[in-house]
């Protein structure tokens, strides 16, 4: 059997991203030996992380057609999910380098950390969940796997529960500029939140 031509550009893109991120992924690593000013704990910090890797690894699984529904009905929607997948993926590699070093993959306030407001930050409080989550219904498009949206379903709520976390988290050590910030912008679309 072929492999599907939508399915190959689905892998390539995981492979380029994979190459891309590898930065963002040291980046990610300072917090844990990086001056932190302050951590929370709980599931937000873990949870988005695992349903990320668990969505990956059902997606590459359902590249290989396992897990997936009949593709003959659904070109155009297949196409359209591609589409959104690359995109936005690519979206959040530029989204990670405009945060520069107030990156991490945990939600964490370092000692030298500024209120990033340039680029997409300027209007939406937090275009990198946003994409996330586009990024990952895309997948589940492209692929029509039944087995990766609900897991993109899944971690919506959870995305936007640990933006609002880094909303406070924000507001708490930079209360006089974030409250003008979240003024002028979005919390996850541009002017609504």
């Amino acid at each position: 059997m072929l492999m599907d031509p939508i399915n190959i550009f689905v892998g390539i893109n995981i492979i380029a991203i994979f190459g891309a991120s590898f930065g963002a992924a040291k980046k990610g690593l300072k917090s844990s030996v990086s001056a932190v000013k302050e951590k929370p704990k709980g599931f937000l910090q873990a949870y988005p992380p695992l349903i990320a890797t668990v969505l990956l690894i059902a997606g590459i699984i359902s590249i290989f057609q396992v897990g997936v529904f009949e593709y003959s009905e659904y070109r155009l929607l297949r196409l359209i999910g591609l589409g959104v997948y690359i995109i936005s993926s690519w979206m959040q590699i530029k989204l990670y380098n405009t945060l520069g070093d107030n990156y991490s993959q945990e939600v964490v306030i370092f000692k030298h950390h500024q209120l990033v407001q340039k680029g997409l930050y300027r209007y939406i409080r937090h275009p990198y969940y946003l994409f996330q989550i586009l990024s990952d219904l895309g997948f589940a498009a492209a692929l029509l796997s039944y087995i990766v949206l609900p897991i993109a379903v899944i971690e919506i709520p959870i995305l936007i529960m640990r933006a609002s976390l880094e909303d406070n988290l924000l507001n708490k050590h930079f209360p006089a500029q974030f409250s003008e910030y979240k003024r002028k912008s979005g919390f996850m679309l541009p002017f609504i939140g």
